[in-house]
């Protein structure tokens, strides 16, 4: 940095503080362009300031912080007292702030390193002012600071500085902070929450059903597939697979997604997807989930379908019309193939079927 891109008579202590940092300024050439003399004091740094040559001076409120050394200082608003204006003597007392230790994303953002936050909310909210002024006119975007549990006490700092929730886990929470001028172009929280029903046939043309111990008072009686939600990480398959072992005991495997729902503001105000998965079972005898299951069995299906609820709901029905026709060969659902995308390097399932030619239709599962 060259000091003849500063014009005016006046810099501010973030302005100094870079000067400082800069390795086009020996230390010593620092202290003497700008009249600056550290002493140390039982309450800190003192940093001393007198008119250079040039009448520079530091700012009002200015506080210089030297952590690490002459290459690694910052400015920070703090106490301070003084005894005149330009060309007086200046004390400002340090507690070796400096900017949290954080790494750049790949949008020009800040992610904060949860591990290294201070622990004290006294000096996190100095050290976060701090940041923020320094990530500012660095030309950041957003930041991410991930707040776990036993730092919750941080929280109201954050929001007080202007953070906003974002989303949280049991573990910890997430707040986001948007510099620049207009909207938010932080990705928002997870939109959606994903279920997934189990259609079990067995070799008797019998369904496996269940009734839940807490429903609404509208399906109450109801004998209903295997449903539940998927598990972070967890396969649309897998999870179909998971939910009817965990319900009724029995061992499947998975043919193909039949269909899928999707609904909106159902848990929580969010989105729903809803996919039907057709498994084929692998075992009979059935073990009831006590906690969540009031009873289960297999069902002619026959049966199933006759049940009034389904009659007269239009969408069970176009479901358990859709099974039928699965049943019958006359309709394919979606099969899993595991594909890799050079995009990111990544497995990824990917849900399509493929049909033989031939006069009957043949779906062509995984």
């Amino acid at each position: 940095m060259d000091l003849k891109s500063f014009s005016s008579n006046s810099l501010s202590s973030s302005e100094v503080a870079l000067l400082a940092r800069s390795s086009s300024y020996s230390y010593n050439a620092f202290m003497q362009k700008f009249g600056v003399r550290f002493s140390k004091s039982p309450r800190g740094i003192i940093v001393r300031t007198y008119g250079g040559p040039e009448n520079h001076y530091l700012a009002n409120k200015a506080i210089i912080s030297l952590a690490g050394g002459a290459n690694n200082v910052a400015a920070e608003t703090s106490f301070h007292s003084s005894n005149g204006l330009n060309g007086s003597t200046w004390s400002l007392f340090t507690r070796n702030l400096k900017v949290l230790e954080a790494y750049d994303d790949e949008y020009g953002g800040v992610v904060i390193d949860p591990d290294r936050l201070p622990t004290n909310p006294s000096v996190f909210a100095r050290s976060l002012n701090l940041s923020l002024s320094h990530w500012k006119k660095m030309g950041k975007k957003g930041i991410w600071l991930k707040l776990p549990i036993e730092k919750s006490d941080l929280v109201p700092v954050s929001i007080k500085e202007g953070f906003q929730y974002h989303h949280a886990e049991p573990g910890y929470v997430m707040l986001t902070y948007w510099i620049p001028e207009g909207p938010c172009m932080l990705p928002a929280n997870a939109s959606h929450l994903v279920g997934v029903g189990g259609f079990v046939i067995n070799e008797n043309n019998e369904v496996l059903v269940v009734q839940e111990k807490h429903c609404s008072p509208e399906i109450l009686g109801l004998w209903k597939i295997p449903t539940g939600f998927i598990l972070e990480a967890e396969e649309i398959y897998t999870g179909a697979i998971r939910e009817v072992k965990e319900e009724t005991g029995i061992d499947t495997e998975f043919i193909e997604v039949i269909a899928f729902r999707h609904a909106h503001n159902v848990a929580f105000d969010k989105s729903d997807l809803f996919f039907i998965c057709m498994l084929r079972a692998l075992s009979s005898k059935i073990v009831v989930d006590d906690h969540e299951i009031e009873a289960a069995k297999w069902m002619p299906l026959v049966d199933f379908v006759k049940q009034p609820l389904i009659q007269e709901d239009s969408m069970f029905k176009q479901i358990i019309d859709i099974l039928v026709a699965r049943l019958g060969k006359r309709y394919c659902g979606l099969s899993t193939h595991q594909v890799v995308s050079k995009f990111d390097g990544r497995v990824s399932s990917l849900y399509y079927n493929v049909i033989d030619n031939d006069e009957d239709i043949n779906c062509v599962g995984n």
